[in-house]
Order: structure tokens, then C-alpha cells, then sequence
């Protein structure tokens, strides 16, 4: 029917109207906050999908840098920043948990961070705790072997020097695979002859 057209024709003239105006009224709004010198941020009121991408819009072509929080559609709202008040990642988190951004605290939590990760660092360079009990185990048993018995014992007692300690030479074979195979079949051979 053509009344229904012509409904549908008026219907997105208005629309398209109302999106040039709001669009007007964005403009207006982003170049006052331009200049306005002591406001480095603006919040704008939740708005719907179309409205934040025609915001979005006039930001960018403002120069500025805008960013959507909020999590359900109904209270979603756009954040306009000056370039030179970029947010950092830190303060869009912020933002997207629905937190206020303050950011003395937040230079706080830095320096906190900063003098953790200093501290870190000393404990590395400074090296592992040296291994052994906190404490003289001698005080413990002192009762038992009396004060002087441990150091005399240890005077007279002399160090294996080949306890543990295997020669190099010993350690390394110098055959092949092929040639310890071969011995191993020879000597496996060797019993089975014995055993037969």
C-alpha cells in the first residue's frame, strides 16, 4: 500500500534527521571539550549503539581517542581523551571493571610494584641461601659428645681422597658401538658353549 511507503519514507527521513542533529550536537560537545584545558577525559551518558559509533565518529575526526565500557546495552557510555592524555592499559581496566580511575593510587600500586621487583632482583643477584641447618646441630647433642669430643674427632679423621672419585680414564669407553656389541655376543656365545 502506498500510505505504508510513504509512512516508512517519512519514518527514515526522521530517523536520518535525528542522527544529522545528534551528530551536530556531538560536534558541539567534543570541541568544547577540546578546549577546555583542565579536562583531560569525558565521559559522555550511556547512549545506544548507533549514537556511541556517530560519537566514535566525531572523536576520531576530532583527533581525540575514544573508548565503549559497560557491559549490558543499556549503560554502555563512550570516554573521550585528549591525544596527550591517552589512557594507559591500566586505566582502561580500570574503566572496564566499572571502577573510578585515580591515579595517585595507582602511581602508588606502580611504585609498590616497582620496589617488589627491585627487591626481587637483589635476592637474585645476592644468590641462594647457603644449604645447611639454621642452627649447630653440636649445641643439640652438646649433653652427649661434650664440647671438645666433635672437634678432636674431626682433627683426627682423615679424608679418603679416592672415596668416590673415579678416574676420567675409567669413566670413558673408547669403543664403539659395533665393537661392544661384538664383545657382548662373543661373551654370551662363550656360555652357551660352556653350557652345552
Amino acid at each position: 500500500p502506498p500510505e505504508q511507503a510513504a509512512r516508512m519514507k517519512k519514518l527514515q527521513e526522521q530517523d536520518k534527521r535525528q542522527k544529522v542533529e545528534f551528530r551536530k550536537r556531538m560536534e558541539q560537545e567534543v570541541s568544547q571539550f577540546i578546549q577546555a584545558t583542565g579536562e583531560p577525559r569525558r565521559r559522555f551518558q550511556p547512549m545506544n549503539k548507533i549514537e556511541r559509533s556517530i560519537l566514535h565518529d566525531v572523536a576520531e575526526v576530532a583527533g581525540l581517542t575514544s573508548f565503549s565500557f559497560g557491559d549490558d546495552e543499556d549503560s554502555r557510555y563512550v570516554m573521550v581523551f585528549k591525544k596527550e592524555f591517552a589512557p594507559s592499559d591500566e586505566e582502561l581496566e580500570a574503566y572496564r571493571r566499572g571502577e573510578e580511575w585515580d591515579p595517585a593510587r595507582a602511581e602508588e600500586r606502580r611504585r609498590l610494584r616497582e620496589l617488589a621487583a627491585q627487591q626481587e632482583e637483589a635476592e637474585l643477584e645476592r644468590g641462594p641461601a647457603p644449604p645447611g641447618p639454621p642452627n649447630d646441630y653440636k649445641d643439640k647433642y652438646r649433653h652427649l659428645i661434650g664440647s671438645d669430643a666433635a672437634k678432636a674427632a674431626a682433627r683426627t679423621m682423615e679424608a679418603n681422597k679416592a672415596y668416590g672419585c673415579v678416574p676420567v680414564a675409567n669413566k670413558r669407553d673408547t669403543r664403539s658401538i659395533e665393537e661392544a656389541m661384538n664383545e657382548i655376543r662373543a661373551k654370551k656365545r662363550l656360555r652357551q658353549a660352556e653350557d652345552e
